[in-house]
């Protein structure tokens, strides 16, 4: 078992006990079937997932362990933020729902919007994650 916690963002209604794991649609780009499910060490990043999931209801942050390897996520640190300060992870293996963070804060209609607006000049550029 892990030392520290980890978080799963998502807007999907889950259950302590429950198993997260690659092969849905994903949230982002063309909702491609994920090769991936990912996880932080950060309830920040975690927050983005929650927000930005897409899907109807409230944004929620699971406490997650893995059940197998994982690897720094490429999406973010090689590209965007090198030595992975975001502490954001991706597996191929299902990610068990341990608990649940109820109080977590969202970030400001300012932040969203230009996060969302960044997200959409990504994908008008045809740039989708890193599955391989």
């Amino acid at each position: 078992m892990n030392a520290q916690p980890f978080y799963h963002g998502t807007k999907a209604d889950l259950k302590e006990g429950d198993l997260i794991g690659p092969g849905f649609a994903s949230n982002f780009g063309k909702r491609k079937k994920a090769a991936y499910v990912y996880l932080t060490a950060t309830l920040d990043a975690a927050a983005w997932g929650a927000e930005l999931a897409s899907g109807e209801g409230r944004g929620r942050i699971y406490i997650v362990e893995p059940t197998g390897p994982f690897e720094d996520d490429p999406n973010l640190t090689d590209k965007k933020f090198p030595g992975n300060p975001t502490k954001s992870y991706r597996s191929r293996d299902p990610l068990k729902i341990v608990g649940e963070v109820t109080d977590w804060q969202g970030h400001s209609p300012e932040q969203l919007k230009a996060m969302k607006d960044r997200l959409a000049e990504l994908e008008r550029l045809g740039v989708e994650a890193i599955e391989d």
